[in-house]
C-alpha cells in the first residue's frame, strides 16, 4: 500500500493537521502496523513540496506550532489517478516459498515437511482471521476477508505443489 497516497487521499476529504491525519490512517489502515508520525511527516513535506498539498497558518498552542493541510487541485488529481489506476495482480512470478521449495528439492532436503509447516501457519493465521471477524464491522470483515482469500489461494498452491513434488525433483538440475 502506499501510504503517502493513502494519507493524500485521507487530506482529500477535508483540511488535517499531521497527528489528527495519522490517528485517521491508523484507524483505517493502521490496525496491525500504525504509521510512525515521523513517516507522516516526512510524507506530508514531500506532498507539500510537490505541490499536492498546502501548509495553512501555523497555530500556536500549548505545544510546538500546529500546521493544518490541505490538498491542492494537483493533490486531487494525484489521488483520482492512483485510485483508477488498477494496481497489477502480481508483478512478478517470484515467491519466497516458491523459493524455499526449490531449494530445499536442489539440496535434497525435505520439501514435503516444508510445506507441511507452511500449510500449519497459512492455516493459523486463517483462524486468526476467521475469529478477527466475529462481531467486527464490515470495513474490519472486508480487510479479514481479503486477507483470507490470499491465504487460501496460498493454500491451493501449496497442496498442487505437495502433489507434484516428485515430479518438480525429476525436473530440477544444476547446470
Amino acid at each position: 500500500m502506499d501510504n503517502s497516497l493513502t494519507l493524500l487521499g485521507l487530506l482529500s476529504v477535508e483540511p488535517s493537521y499531521g497527528y489528527d491525519l495519522k490517528h485517521t490512517y491508523d484507524r483505517f489502515f493502521g490496525v496491525r502496523k500504525p504509521l510512525a508520525f515521523g513517516q507522516v511527516y516526512a510524507s506530508l513535506a514531500r506532498m507539500t513540496r510537490d505541490g499536492q498539498i498546502l501548509a495553512l497558518a501555523d497555530e500556536a498552542g500549548g505545544g510546538p506550532d500546529r500546521k493544518k493541510y490541505e490538498v491542492t487541485d494537483l493533490g486531487r488529481h494525484r489521488v483520482s489517478q492512483w485510485m483508477f489506476t488498477p494496481d497489477v495482480p502480481s508483478e512478478t512470478l517470484q515467491s519466497n516459498l516458491f523459493a524455499k521449495t526449490i531449494i530445499a528439492l536442489l539440496v535434497n532436503d525435505n520439501a514435503d515437511r516444508l510445506l507441511d509447516v507452511q500449510r500449519t501457519e497459512h492455516l493459523a493465521r486463517m483462524r486468526e482471521l476467521t475469529r478477527e471477524k466475529q462481531g467486527a464491522n464490515l470495513m474490519r470483515m472486508l480487510l479479514c476477508d481479503h486477507a483470507l482469500f490470499h491465504i487460501e489461494a496460498d493454500l491451493r498452491w501449496i497442496d498442487l505443489t505437495a502433489a507434484r513434488l516428485t515430479q518438480l525433483r525429476n525436473e530440477i538440475t544444476l547446470p
